[in-house]
């Protein structure tokens, strides 16, 4: 029996903030039970719902020295879908009404978590063959199995995974602060190690000391190699290039399913989206105000509204693409300027585009059921995940090659018939637009090939079996 041990910040369905969560909650449910012991680690946060804390078991305590600091470390845990899930117990660093805060203040955090996380493991019995590590917050643990924890038999043999969701984050700050925060000597603080620049970094740790490095897709663990994606860590990645690889995340095909999704006016599948999934934009049109027409081309956007999602294009070409027989639907908050670039072209535009500046999971299941095409137009993307759930719902991606996104979505090819969605190269408003018309071409022209292109991709498989095998794999080859 191969054990493992996922840490991380969140998970569903405790905490969410981000595409983090999902991977650590539905991945570790897609192993074989016979042959893995997967578990989970994450702190036990005041915000997580009560009806939660109320299944969690108390399993033990003990005080753990951090540096200077005596602190507390409570161990809860709870079975869901047959994974064993721990939570580590704090109140001085987990009573927040969020699961993140002030900087200087999760640095503390997350270096007591890391800690915690491997002091815990002979209190629960637990001795994982390797331990995954998710982002930033648990980059110390590959650090700290090879320094203070080294020196005991119960640790030595234990390999670590480092997984980067994003290189954006990283858990910087000046080297004395997390000299004494993390309890490191200086030994640790040199360039080849958590050194950058004059700061130390928590990231930088994890990526020099862990046994491997995976991104969420093979693309962009190509891309950061290079100083455009890379945030200051290209030159390192490049030299850990022989332990790097890329696995593509996967959604939960049980949640993401147009047969039996409850959120959506009509269900529909491959056999049938024909007919029925117009439906979905006919109800969609009269819930929003627009302009009533189940022939006219619909475009949906369901993000955060951020610059790293390639809305500065979409800003540039939003008054040429309106004078086009189409209608946008947006959903998502973010940065000021954006929600209000929105607020205007639905003012300006009521008819035909429709800003629904707010978050809500019922109403994106909506978008991805009902547009015809689903914009992704990002300046980078690790992963991303709302093309995976357009292709599901058989609205066709319309993207640029970068990262997952390259991964994920096959430009169409009128000569060979071939292709899941429309794509772009480079970072250009027009190309963008150049695309998008080449989209609504083939959508009125040739409506035979259009279904064609749904149809192919709602046949491919990002369930999270697929992303499930090549970690497997991975485990297997590290295991030995």
């Amino acid at each position: 029996m191969k054990k493992i041990l996922f840490a991380a910040s969140e998970s569903v369905p405790f905490i969410k903030t981000g595409g983090l969560a999902d991977v650590v909650g539905s991945l570790p449910k897609w192993f074989d039970k016979k042959e893995y012991d997967v578990r989970v680690i994450i702190p036990k946060y005041m915000c997580i719902d009560e009806k939660w804390k109320s299944k969690m078991q108390y399993v033990d305590h003990f005080y753990m020295d951090l540096c200077w600091r005596r602190q507390y470390v409570g161990i809860l845990q709870m079975e869901l879908d047959g994974v064993t899930y721990y939570f580590i117990d704090n109140e001085y660093y987990f009573s927040g009404p969020k699961p993140y805060g002030d900087v200087r203040y999760d640095l503390e955090k997350f270096a007591f978590f890391s800690r915690a996380v491997l002091s815990a493991l002979p209190v629960i019995g637990f001795r994982p063959d390797i331990i995954h590590c998710h982002d930033w917050h648990t980059g110390l643990i590959p650090v700290y199995l090879k320094d203070s924890f080294a020196y005991s038999e119960f640790y030595q043999g234990i390999k670590s995974i480092m997984t980067i969701h994003n290189l954006k984050f990283q858990g910087v700050w000046d080297i004395n602060t997390i000299k004494d925060i993390a309890g490191l000597s200086d030994y640790y603080f040199t360039s080849d190690k958590l050194k950058d620049y004059d700061n130390g970094n928590y990231l930088k740790g994890g990526i020099v000391y862990a046994d491997w490095v995976t991104t969420v897709s093979d693309t962009y663990a190509e891309e950061i190699k290079m100083p455009f994606y890379g945030e200051g860590l290209d030159g390192l990645l490049r030299a850990r290039s022989n332990c790097l690889s890329g696995i593509v995340n996967g959604i939960d095909y049980d949640e993401y399913n147009p047969e039996t999704d409850e959120n959506i006016a009509k269900n529909y599948s491959v056999a049938n989206f024909r007919k029925e999934k117009v439906k979905n934009k006919v109800a969609l049109q009269k819930e929003l105000g627009l302009e009533v027409d189940p022939k006219k081309m619909m475009i949906g956007l369901v993000s955060r509204l951020t610059d790293q999602k390639g809305l500065d294009l979409v800003a540039y070409i939003m008054d040429e693409l309106c004078s086009d027989a189409i209608q946008f639907v947006v959903l998502g908050t973010g940065e000021d300027r954006y929600e209000n670039m929105f607020r205007h072209f639905d003012w300006k535009y009521g008819q035909s585009v429709s800003a629904n500046i707010y978050y809500s999971e019922a109403m994106s299941h909506k978008i991805y059921a009902a547009c015809d095409a689903f914009l992704m137009p990002s300046l980078f993307e690790p992963c991303g995940l709302s093309q995976l759930m357009s292709l599901r719902y058989g609205t066709v991606p319309i993207v640029r090659e970068t990262g997952g996104l390259k991964d994920t979505v096959e430009p169409y090819n009128e000569f060979e018939g071939t292709g899941t969605g429309f794509s772009f190269a480079n970072y250009n408003a027009h190309e963008m637009l150049g695309t998008i018309r080449y989209a609504e071409k083939v959508f009125y022209d040739k409506k035979r090939d259009w279904n064609k292109i749904v149809e192919r991709g709602m046949k491919v498989d990002f369930s999270w079996k697929t992303s499930a095998e090549k970690y497997k794999n991975l485990y297997d080859n590290l295991i030995g």
